[in-house]
């Protein structure tokens, strides 16, 4: 079971003193050519005076835009700590046990592919960004993490659409992907989603038994936390869809 989680809006910036990152020793090292691609474009661009904008960060942000501009040499610290909010709040990366972890990636728009256990520094980008010198982030990544992800067993999607754009599941993979959607009274809402898949995760990362393997298998687990019901892919080659309730 491989749980694939989008990043945090909102990231801690790291300790005050520590090594920083080295591309070489993320995993996926052969995504280090296109991160340093995508790190050379963002340093620059945030030194801009219209870095917000072009960023898609408020005015208010202006700080964490312009301390981009020392990704290369700010201190760097394990992911599991870098990416907060409500998903990962409820997900509680940190206290995972090291099986556990291996079995969680983080699709990002600045790394590509992250495990918990790698150290970066806090940053702001989004996929959604068109970063000058590299384009639409989305297609950028795409083919990349083509190459680099192709999980075995059950994968659970937990990523928003702006990630999921970034990489999809090929017609054998997709046949065990299951998207996670979120719902409350039978409509899908947004504002809870990002709580519960967080806790949706933590739930199959943690229980005991066997991990699942299938869909079929993944909507057991899910129900024994959950109100959930399992969706048949839309059309040949899609993906499987488990349906929660937000508690």
């Amino acid at each position: 079971m491989l749980v694939l989680l989008p990043p945090s809006e909102s990231k801690w910036a790291g300790p005050a003193r520590g090594a920083p990152v080295r591309l070489g020793a993320l995993s996926a090292p052969e995504l280090t050519a296109a991160r340093e691609h995508v790190l050379d474009a963002l340093v620059e661009v945030s030194a801009r005076p219209d870095a917000p904008a072009v960023l898609g960060a408020g005015a208010g942000l202006a700080d964490v835009v312009r301390a981009n501009t020392t990704l290369r040499t700010r201190p760097a610290a394990p992911a599991a700590r870098v990416y907060t909010g409500v998903l990962f709040d409820a997900l509680d990366l940190p206290s995972l046990r090291p099986a556990a972890a291996r079995r969680v990636l983080v699709v990002s728009a600045l790394w590509g592919l992250l495990r918990p256990r790698d150290r970066v520094p806090g940053y702001r980008l989004s996929m959604g960004t068109e970063l000058p010198g590299v384009g639409p982030l989305a297609p950028f990544w795409r083919p990349h993490l083509q190459r680099a992800l192709q999980p075995a067993g059950v994968v659970v999607d937990c990523r928003s659409a702006a990630y999921a754009a970034a990489w999809a599941p090929d017609a054998a993979t997709a046949e065990r992907t299951v998207a996670v959607r979120v719902l409350r009274d039978g409509r899908v809402v947004s504002h809870a989603a990002k709580h519960t898949r967080g806790l949706l995760a933590r739930h199959l990362l943690t229980r005991p038994g066997r991990v699942p393997r299938t869909p079929g298998t993944l909507l057991d687990a899910a129900c024994e936390a959950f109100v959930a019901k399992l969706l048949e892919p839309a059309r040949l080659g899609g993906t499987w869809t488990l349906e929660v309730e937000a508690p």
